[in-house]
């Protein structure tokens, strides 16, 4: 009888360099992620997924809507499936760039019948990364029920726009309860940005979602000293010249006025409804925390306020327009000057 020849097992990429490396301690040999599906291809999504292509020996990606996955994919060099389950089967990891926390846990427990039941194509050890802008305290009821069946979910928002993400620059925030996972797949990460630890599951979100307050904040305020010097007769563009080299500069002043408001382009690639949910989130938080926030109670609001009066997918730069017609400014129908 023929007997089965014995083939050894090549090491991992990561115990090849340790070896080479007598001095390195094992401790730090990180063993890398190689497998992964990414969930949603949306303006954020598609040069994050084209960014990490490379870094990974497979990835696939999924979309409901199948013509943007297989745009990214296409830009991506990498596969696209057409449905969750044929993404993850056969994936280490799943990413997840989604709108918000509800529909990430659609995507984790689609099936209503059996809501604490895990999506087909999840299956146990694997590693869930969701990288959309959650509701922390559902991003932490999320994972303990992941948990049960052996599935470990972290948190990785990001901060830095379209710009960044196609120029692999984003900040990312990573929580999640588990060091040596959070040690995969922060080096998995690192092929999209600049992955910096926050804490337990749930911390990452809530550090985008306060991120974002003060974005909004700095935006709102600005567009508001803009429009009162406009209206004394200042101009808009002379004034945020000023700021940027003066104290009252911040991001807005920095990347939004001259690029996206002047100009009337307002396409920066983040809509308004979501700067909206950020803020709610924040200010639920808050609340759920039993503290008094006024300013962020009333940021919120104000932009609770535009998200209803404005399209649903305009940019939130827009808030420029709302705000100029709700302090009663003078509109202005030509390019900013």
């Amino acid at each position: 009888m023929a007997t089965k020849k014995r083939v050894r097992k090549a090491a991992p990429k990561s115990a090849k360099k340790a070896a080479a490396n007598p001095e390195q301690d094992p401790e730090d040999v990180v063993e890398p992620i190689s497998t992964v599906a990414f969930v949603g291809t949306g303006n954020m999504g598609t040069p994050m997924a084209a960014n990490l292509a490379g870094s990974l020996e497979h990835l696939c990606l999924y979309d409901t809507r199948i013509e943007t996955a297989v745009s990214a994919a296409e830009a991506a060099n990498c596969h696209v499936a057409a449905s969750f389950e044929e993404a993850a089967t056969n994936a280490e990891c799943v990413i997840l760039m989604l709108p918000n926390g509800n529909i990430v846990r659609n995507v984790l427990f689609n099936d209503p019948s059996q809501p604490d039941v895990p999506s087909a194509g999840l299956k146990p050890g694997m590693i869930v990364v969701d990288m959309s802008s959650s509701y922390p305290p559902t991003t932490q009821k999320t994972g303990a029920a992941l948990l049960e069946h052996e599935i470990i979910l972290c948190d990785a928002p990001v901060s830095g726009g379209v710009k960044r993400a196609k120029n692999a620059s984003l900040t990312i925030m990573l929580g999640g309860n588990f060091e040596e996972v959070l040690k995969r797949v922060a080096k998995m990460l690192a092929a999209m940005g600049k992955v910096t630890p926050t804490g337990a599951l749930g911390t990452a979100h809530a550090m985008k979602a306060l991120n974002n307050y003060l974005s909004a904040v700095g935006l709102s305020a600005a567009s508001e000293a803009v429009l009162i010097g406009r209206e004394f007769g200042l101009s808009p563009a002379t004034m945020i010249d000023i700021i940027n080299t003066s104290t009252g500069r911040n991001n807005a002043t920095q990347v939004k006025f001259h690029q996206q408001i002047f100009n009337k382009a307002f396409g920066s690639g983040f809509h308004l409804d979501l700067m909206t949910k950020d803020l709610n989130a924040a200010s639920s938080m808050a609340e759920e925390l039993g503290l008094s926030a006024p300013g962020l109670t009333r940021e919120a609001e104000l932009w609770a306020d535009a998200s209803a009066a404005t399209e649903r997918d305009a940019d939130h730069t827009e808030i420029f327009k709302y705000l100029e017609e709700l302090i009663g400014a003078t509109p202005s129908n030509d390019e900013e000057t």
